[in-house]
């Protein structure tokens, strides 16, 4: 394994690469895979190892990992899902003239009667020699154990419960199967499940030596393996947590743990305010830049157009309403499959407006429901296309649920003056970085599937038959559902973000991107 050639002088080959572990569950108790390198690869002959791989650029992490798992195991999405990803780290090995920076994931083997093939699609090729099923709680970083370097510690990165008690532990495994489980929530509501989570673990960690890494380390969990893409609300309000545990250990070192959990009950408590803020941000917008320009016109009616289902555009739509001098509310929904929001926040709508709004009023809401195909039609002649936000890119650009974009260009097309708005709170707003740095969530296919089978499609089984080319072992057809939940809108199309400061626009977005990067660094960058 040494080689004498390579001393401490000598300018280290940096290599980034992957990390994979591949987990069982079997009655909850977890196993996971490693593999005997073979004499064939040129580091770390005969020793124990995940999956790993360079990352070819310009590739990302996680799509370098998925590569090097089909070449290397023959798995594919059919049988296992990423499970878990770690908090890269980088190390030096001086012996063979190299340093690492590791990223490390952990992917669930999935059972047969989820579709998956089992331990049996695991075909090694040339650069291992075999391969066996581990305890994770017996993998550690000592010649004896026959592992590569560092072998533990990329594995403790996923498998975090090493590094807890296990009430700690506990928690926070309950915290992220809620937030990977709820597909009907929006951010904000799952930035709550996670704040919660995060309350959870630290009641546990009062007795831990190392609690502020522990408690950072959960924050960095919670924030990426629970619902990353609808993270940036997430990440904003830990870091938001963490700054004022932060600022409680540094000028109150006695009697802090039970200020420090006070804080966190604010916290929580101070976000059932940010709704109220936004919709007195809408009411102003209405009444500063969309009033004055239609009274010259005498309008009676406003048209909306939106999608998904967001109790805060709702109240805030039919509040501003009740301020508006107008006696017609014109609102058209995409239906917003494949769960069918739209549907739901119509129902909402018609229930709130006729609790707000009685016969006698003199008020009149017409409520449309669209397919999300017929965006072009629903469209034309709208006043406003409201959005809301599940992630606000640095550049002003905003990722929600799919369909917005399809909303967007065709009102920018029928409608030219209708104005594009984005409700949301600051706390999406992510850190500096590109739009494709965000991995695309992709979800169970059989939300799409059920209603072709419910309807009686045509041949609908000969499809389910060859998705993922599961057919026969030999098939060379493949058939791929797609069911993405979230797409980007650019910035340019964004007339005004309606926050709970206000309406801003792209240059208050990228000064709070700036902010998010900085704790980013400070509260994650040391572990």
């Amino acid at each position: 394994m040494s080689d004498q050639r390579w001393g401490n002088n000598t300018e280290l080959q940096h290599r980034s690469v992957v990390s994979s572990f591949i987990f069982c569950f079997t009655d909850g108790k977890p196993q996971i895979a490693l593999f005997k390198r073979s004499d064939k690869v040129s580091t770390y002959q005969h020793r124990l190892a995940p999956i790993s791989g360079n990352i070819d650029q310009p590739e990302s992490p996680i799509a370098g990992a998925w590569r090097e798992l089909n070449e290397e195991t023959s798995l594919t999405q059919q049988d296992i899902e990423l499970w878990r990803q770690g908090k890269p780290y980088t190390f030096s090995d001086p012996s063979i003239g190299r340093q690492w920076n590791i990223h490390p994931f952990a992917f669930r083997l999935k059972r047969r009667d989820e579709g998956g093939r089992g331990e049996a699609a695991i075909k090694i090729d040339w650069e291992h020699e075999e391969w066996d099923w581990y305890n994770p709680e017996e993998v550690v970083d000592e010649e004896s154990f026959g592992g590569v370097p560092r072998l533990a510690e990329s594995l403790r990165r996923v498998y975090f419960e090493l590094e807890m008690n296990e009430k700690a532990s506990g928690a926070l495994r309950s915290g992220l199967e809620q937030l990977k489980t709820d597909h009907s929530s929006g951010s904000h509501e799952l930035t709550t499940l996670a704040l919660k989570a995060f309350r959870d673990v630290v009641v546990h960690l009062k007795d831990d030596t190392d609690w502020w890494k522990t408690a950072r380390m959960t924050a960095w969990h919670l924030w990426k393996n629970g619902r990353e893409s609808m993270g940036s609300a997430t990440l904003n309000a830990l870091l938001g947590v963490l700054a004022d545990i932060d600022d409680i250990k540094m000028r109150e070192p006695q009697n802090q743990w039970h200020r420090i959990l006070t804080v966190l009950d604010h916290h929580l408590e101070r976000r059932r305010e940010m709704a109220s803020h936004i919709k007195e941000a809408f009411n102003a917008y209405l009444h500063s830049s969309f009033l004055p320009n239609i009274q010259s016109r005498e309008k009676n009616r406003i048209t909306i157009l939106t999608l998904s289902a967001s109790s805060t555009i709702r109240d805030s739509i039919l509040d501003a309403f009740m301020s508006l001098p107008m006696s017609h509310l014109d609102l058209r929904i995409l239906e917003s499959r494949p769960l069918f929001e739209g549907a739901s926040m119509a129902s909402s709508l018609l229930s709130e407006f006729e609790s707000k709004f009685p016969p006698s009023s003199g008020q009149h809401l017409h409520i449309s429901i669209y397919t999300d195909a017929s965006a072009a039609l629903a469209a034309k002649d709208v006043d406003f296309v409201i959005l809301g936000a599940d992630r606000i890119s640095s550049s002003g650009s905003v990722s929600n649920k799919i369909g917005s974009l399809p909303a967007v260009l065709c009102a920018k097309y029928t409608s030219p003056k209708a104005r594009v708005l984005v409700f949301s709170g600051l706390e999406k707003v992510a850190e500096p970085g590109a739009e494709e740095d965000h991995e695309a969530e992709e979800n169970d296919p059989m939300e799409i599937i059920s209603p072709w089978v419910d309807s009686g499609v045509k041949a609908v089984n000969q499809l389910q038959e060859a998705i993922g080319g599961s057919k026969t072992e030999t098939s060379n057809c493949v058939v791929d559902v797609k069911n993405i939940y979230f797409e980007w809108v650019d910035a340019n199309m964004i007339d005004a973000f309606i926050t709970e400061e206000g309406a801003l626009g792209a240059t208050e977005i990228r000064k709070k991107a700036l902010e998010v990067k900085e704790k980013v660094d400070k509260y994650f960058g040391s572990f």
